[in-house]
């Protein structure tokens, strides 16, 4: 029997990072903090210095061990269906036009299910706990997608808690009855209202329809926003101003903000001290922002799309990094592997110099902003684990590929990640 196998293990020579434990004992200052960790009815039960725990162990060799990981802002609806709907030329535009006619076309409850299904277990293989997913409602696909998002909610418990958020755009929701059933399917859902505000499309009325149908049946936000290269786009201040002046009682999170990064300084400092005013969280998509944002045939990018997280966490604010698109139009690449989105978001971000609390948004942040079960490593916790090969940040970040090994409730869990054929029948075009 493998030592993992057993009902207690410990857990000899860890390095924790240093912002993932919620109570870091008194040793030398560094990234990480070496540590015996031991497990036992599938919870840890003591975080202690090297050596000092009796019993025989599971020698890491400094290898290091997080919790697993939390991915705010995913859609799974959308996900791997890039063989039969590939963006035409990379643009937002593109994305845009190619999902719409896919989803009319083949977005069946069946379709829906087998990719989101595919989704989770990739998730899961890579030592993913909790996601949010938007899920595209327009027209009548709520009714088909929202139902399928269920299931699966039900049919993961235990291995991958799911949120689900309801994602249409400011013409959608002029038709006040579609909007008042949409809404009453996301409360009926256990849900979050979302949408993307525009500045074209009297965001002031757009938001405060919003808003009232989440005050009415208490609902948390979570929006797309200022998702462009255009400067004069503001819908975060404008969401924001809104919270403060309806004193809205739940979480708002704000997705993407791109636009902020190419706005002035002093516009930059007014939208930041509202932000921070009105107590919302802020996710940035890297990966998929890098792909999509500033792209131009025969044309060399000139930024880098993302949003301006350094100047957000020194005022407080909760900032978030996620995977959003997979395999799809938005964004050509990615398996949701949040280890993937950790590293590329600190060489776009540049988070690191120092490491800091940056680890904090993949794991801590996004749990506190949704509400998911606690992110940090502290003994009580569920021993939902992952642990690497890897002995150092520069190790984790440097290799591409990190040998892990998943512990849920202090037990491995070694699945295998799905094989793309799975899904050759739904991509057939008509």
């Amino acid at each position: 029997m493998s030592p993992f196998d057993a009902p207690h293990l410990l857990l000899r020579n860890a390095n924790v990072p240093r912002a993932l434990l919620r109570s870091p004992p008194a040793l030398p200052l560094g990234d990480v903090v070496p540590l015996d960790i031991e497990i036992a009815d599938g919870r840890v039960v003591r975080l202690a210095p090297p050596g000092t725990l009796e019993g025989e162990g599971v020698d890491l060799d400094h290898g290091m061990v997080w919790p697993c990981f939390v991915d705010l802002h995913t859609h799974l609806d959308k996900g791997h269906i890039w063989p039969r709907a590939a963006n035409p030329d990379g643009s937002r535009f593109g994305a845009l036009s190619t999902v719409g006619a896919d989803r009319e076309a083949n977005w069946t409850a069946d379709d829906i299910r087998a990719r989101m299904d595919f989704a989770l277990r990739c998730a899961y293989a890579q030592g993913t706990r909790a996601i949010r997913t938007h899920l595209d409602s327009i027209g009548a696909q709520p009714w088909i997608t929202w139902p399928v998002f269920r299931e699966m909610r039900e049919a993961w418990r235990g291995r991958i808690d799911l949120q689900a958020v309801a994602l249409f755009h400011p013409e959608a929701a002029l038709d006040h009855a579609w909007l008042e059933r949409l809404a009453d399917l996301v409360a009926e859902s256990g849900g979050v209202m979302g949408g993307v505000p525009y500045m074209e499309v009297d965001p002031i009325d757009y938001l405060d329809r919003i808003f009232a149908h989440a005050e009415k049946r208490g609902l948390d936000l979570d929006f797309h926003v200022d998702e462009t290269h255009d400067p004069a786009a503001a819908c975060l201040r404008l969401i924001a101003e809104t919270a403060i002046r309806r004193r809205f009682p739940g979480r708002i999170v704000a997705g993407h903000c791109c636009s902020l990064a190419l706005q002035t300084p002093e516009e930059i400092d007014r939208t930041l001290d509202l932000v921070a005013e009105a107590r919302m969280s802020v996710v940035s998509l890297p990966m998929c922002n890098m792909y999509l944002q500033d792209r131009t045939p025969g044309r060399t990018p000139r930024w880098r799309g993302v949003t301006l997280l350094h100047e957000m966490r020194a005022r407080g604010i909760s900032v978030v990094v996620s995977s959003d698109n997979c395999r799809d139009p938005f964004y050509a690449y990615g398996d949701h592997d949040v280890v993937e989105v950790y590293r590329e978001a600190t060489r776009i971000l540049q988070l690191d110099h120092p490491i800091g609390d940056w680890p904090q948004t993949v794991t801590i942040t996004p749990a506190e902003v949704a509400g998911f079960a606690d992110g940090g490593i502290s003994e009580g916790m569920t021993a939902d684990l992952v642990l690497f090969r890897a002995r150092n940040f520069n190790e984790l970040l440097a290799r591409p590929s990190q040998q892990r090994q998943i512990l849920r409730a202090g037990r491995p869990v070694s699945p295998a990640l799905p094989d793309y054929r799975e899904l050759d029948h739904l991509m057939e075009r008509p």
